[in-house]
């Protein structure tokens, strides 16, 4: 059974390995080649920069993919998963305590083996090709806030749903799911008011004409906005981006200074006529119920499969914990469902393709979108060569070339 599960894996993390290989191949080969589409925005000079970016962050993607396989495949299937569990076994013998000094253990070592990945990534590639303005204490607060929230909520999260085990042990999987639920609700309403100011200062548009340009087509589109905000993203990177953020009737719109700097009013009202296409075609609101449908079969497939003497045999274990059989678990069911990806990819590239048609029905001019993006990759240094088999399973936007070319034909 382990000799079957490590097959599996190697396999799969081969395939993950190979795709990327593939798509930095099709890069070099590619690469100085100007796109038809983006013959205004690209010259030799932009091209050059835009591929030696997008071929060392896949080269490193590439060693960063195997490093992690190699120490996920070490950890679960050399030993290292069930000499964790019988150590946290014996520091308490209680059920929830056991569970949440399990949970953070995973989370805490998980985070300390990406700080050597994150740095170079932050400090040498993206600063070498002028994206990074973070300074190191700035990078450091960043990683003691985010790693502090992600182990309180985790484990607030494991506790409640570790005693809801232990209280209803022949239904927790409902009431597993219905906490899960429940805390991503609440999160999704206080995130903008309690988690994004640890991290951004927040503070109201005074774009004369923007904010009340954004209020009017919002409006048009049937969407109330309560407050249009500009967050200090150039603090940290010169990546641009803009979104929506809230539930039911009342949206918050979220600009990055580096956009507001780099981009046109009526580019950035095409850009956020794009986030509104998701709202009101229900995008949002559809993938919601889909997960939830998704949690429920999860958990009732982990209420079915936990106690299976089989787990522990997958991972060369005699015994293990109810948390390492569903760490197993989750292992497992992320390798055999990786053949699903490109389905999933290919659902969301549909559902940005209508966002896109809402967009210019809406905004009225396919142009401003279409040079919008344009903007945006090339001064963000998309790949523009991507190997259609790597973008088919890991896009969830369709290529950017492809995506332009279709707005500008739609303009003329």
């Amino acid at each position: 059974m382990r000799a079957i599960a490590v097959l599996v894996f190697v396999a799969i993390a081969g395939a993950r390995l190979g795709l990327s290989w593939l798509n930095l191949h099709h890069l070099k080969r590619e690469g100085h080649l100007v796109p038809h589409a983006l013959e205004r925005e690209v010259d030799v000079a932009k091209l050059r920069k835009i591929s030696a970016y997008t071929a060392e962050r896949a080269r490193f993607g590439l060693v960063r993919g195997a490093a992690s396989s190699l120490m996920t495949g070490a950890f679960v299937f050399g030993g290292g998963l069930a000499l964790y569990d019988a150590w946290v076994a014996k520091l308490t013998s209680s059920f929830v305590a056991s569970g949440v000094a399990f949970v953070a253990g995973l989370l805490l070592l998980g985070a300390l083996f990406e700080i050597p990945f994150q740095l170079y990534g932050d400090f040498r590639i993206e600063q070498r090709h002028g994206f990074n303005r973070q300074t190191p204490a700035l990078w450091w607060s960043d990683w003691l806030k985010s790693t502090g929230l992600s182990l309180l909520l985790s484990g607030a999260l494991t506790a409640g749903a570790l005693l809801l085990v232990h209280a209803a042990s022949s239904s927790w999987w409902i009431w597993v799911s219905a906490l899960v639920s429940a805390v991503s609700l609440l999160l999704t309403f206080i995130s903008p008011y309690v988690i994004e100011p640890l991290f951004y200062k927040l503070e109201p548009l005074e774009v004369e004409g923007l904010s009340s340009g954004i209020r009017a087509m919002t409006e048009k589109a049937g969407v109330h906005v309560g407050r249009v905000l500009k967050m200090d993203a150039s603090r940290r990177s010169s990546h641009s981006n803009a979104y929506f953020t809230g539930l039911g009737r009342v949206k918050r719109v979220v600009l990055f200074d580096t956009l507001l700097a780099h981009m046109k009013e009526a580019e950035i009202l095409a850009v956020l006529a794009h986030e509104l296409g998701h709202w009101k075609k229900h995008h949002v609101l559809f993938r919601m119920l889909v997960m939830q449908v998704v949690l429920v079969a999860s958990a009732y497939l982990a209420f079915r499969l936990v106690p299976s003497a089989a787990l522990p045999e997958l991972i060369g274990a005699g015994s293990a914990s109810f948390l390492a059989r569903v760490v197993t678990l989750m292992l497992a069911g992320s390798t055999l469902l990786f053949p699903m990806t490109p389905l999933l990819s290919a659902w969301s590239r549909h559902d940005e393709r209508q966002a896109d048609r809402f967009a210019v029905a809406l905004h009225g001019h396919a142009h401003d979108l279409a040079d919008a993006l344009a903007k945006l990759g090339t001064e963000n240094l998309s790949n523009l060569h991507p190997h259609p088999l790597y973008a088919a399973f890991y896009y969830s936007h369709p290529p950017l070339v492809e995506r332009i070319g279709a707005l500008r034909s739609h303009a003329v």
